[in-house]
């Protein structure tokens, strides 16, 4: 029965397609007897058919060299995140091997007490910075070597000197470290570069653009508990006065010339930034990378008060119409004094930051060996890395919240131990005042 349904339910239209088959078999007959016919190859291109050509290229280099470039500074980025991890872990090691952090202004002593900032041949007069320290732990073993044993080896090769010479050796632990002619601080060491950063060259010795967390308080910002003025006894020992007004204002993860561990990081590891990334000079008066002079030390009350003195300042000391740059003043740091121009520096010009005012802000302050007011910078867009004291590396952008940039600092006479005025960025700064981190940074 099924059989009979498909027989007669096809069997017309079976009969239709055999009627026209013949029909569809005289065409293809047809088609096989023609000849074929080759279309003759143009013999070159037309003028308007190559500039067709050149425009889409264009277009399409065009449309592309963003992207590539885009790519390439990504690439960069985390690159310079990755030395910050290589930091993080070498603080660490450190730490595990001593029980103790690495001392941000560390070194010999000269035979005679001397001002810390005075430039020394006979010893790095307690001016070294945390960087040093960690050498070893961060496969520069080879350049540790050089550093903590006698050397008699110049970078200008002269043989007349008075120091690096046979028979006068640069001291273990070198010279202080603006010395050109001691190799160590001369060197550029790739893991404490940015490759985003194209700063090379003199008038800079080695660069850096990883520098140490010193909290909200830029005042005296070289001195810690140890004495650092000629006439006091050597080696320098604890002064109460001194160490009174250190407790008060040095509250970054950093103590200036002092000794101290990860227990003392009271609001956490992972709440305090250890150290922060800046951009070294390209010698063109940018804002970040040169300090602004306002005068000497009886002057850096201004900034004490007031941290945002230099843009506020009835005199524009920045370009209206360029607000990255200085206008062309006298009163800017001499040329050898860019952030980031001595690795091995801990004065806060070189080798700190503070988190007052916010990343990518301007740099202002009353002398190159005292205090200096920066922030962290970076030549990535909108913002820079900082290394957590846990080893994580953040990217802060510089919308953060940086609190009241014209509130007091805290120290000894503004009182001590309270939170931070400077909003989350404060707080991410200070090592042990109480603030609870509940955002997202």
């Amino acid at each position: 029965m099924k059989r009979q349904c498909f027989t007669l339910a096809t069997q017309p239209q079976i009969e239709a397609w055999i009627s026209v088959l013949p029909f569809f078999l005289h065409i293809l007959k047809e088609f096989s007897m023609r000849p074929i016919r080759r279309r003759q190859a143009p013999t070159g291109f037309t003028l308007v058919e190559l500039l067709v050509v050149i425009a889409i290229i264009g277009v399409l280099v065009g449309l592309l060299l963003p992207a590539v470039q885009a790519a390439r500074e990504a690439a960069r980025r985390m690159s310079c995140s990755n030395n910050f991890k290589q930091i993080g872990l070498a603080v660490h090691n450190y730490h595990s091997t001593y029980d103790s952090l690495p001392i941000h202004g560390s070194g010999t002593h000269p035979t005679s007490g001397k001002n810390v900032w005075a430039d020394r041949n006979d010893s790095s007069n307690r001016r070294l910075s945390f960087l040093v320290g960690i050498l070893p732990f961060m496969e520069q073993q080879a350049l540790w070597e050089q550093i903590s044993n006698p050397s008699v080896v110049r970078t200008d090769g002269d043989t007349s000197a008075t120091r690096g010479v046979v028979g006068n050796p640069w001291p273990a632990m070198g010279p202080t470290p603006e010395e050109i002619n001691y190799i160590p601080w001369f060197t550029n060491i790739p893991a404490l570069r940015c490759p985003s950063d194209p700063g090379v060259g003199l008038p800079a010795l080695g660069r850096t653009n990883y520098v140490a967390n010193l909290g909200d308080c830029f005042l005296d910002g070289r001195n810690g508990p140890l004495p650092v003025r000629s006439g006091y006894a050597v080696p320098y020992q604890e002064d109460s006065a001194w160490a009174l007004e250190a407790r008060a204002k040095n509250r970054g993860f950093f103590k200036i010339h002092a000794r101290s561990r990860f227990r003392d990081i009271l609001d956490g590891l992972a709440n305090t930034i250890c150290a922060g990334e800046i951009a070294t000079d390209l010698g063109d008066n940018d804002i970040r990378t040169i300090g602004y002079d306002i005068g000497g030390s009886s002057d850096q009350g201004k900034i004490v008060t007031n941290p945002s003195f230099c843009s506020d300042d009835a005199t524009p000391l920045i370009d209206p119409t360029r607000p990255q740059f200085w206008v062309a003043s006298s009163n800017l740091y001499d040329s050898i004094a860019g952030r980031g121009f001595r690795w091995a520096e801990y004065l806060p010009n070189f080798g700190g930051f503070y988190t007052i005012l916010s990343p990518n802000s301007e740099t202002c302050g009353i002398s190159v060996t005292s205090s200096t007011l920066g922030s962290t910078s970076s030549r990535h867009q909108g913002g820079t890395h900082v290394l957590m004291g846990d080893g994580a590396v953040r990217f802060i952008t510089d919308s953060i919240d940086a609190g009241n940039s014209h509130a007091q600092m805290i120290w000894s006479g503004n009182t001590p131990g309270a939170a931070s005025p400077y909003g989350l960025w404060g707080a991410l700064g200070t090592r042990a005042s109480k603030e609870v981190i509940s955002e997202e940074f």
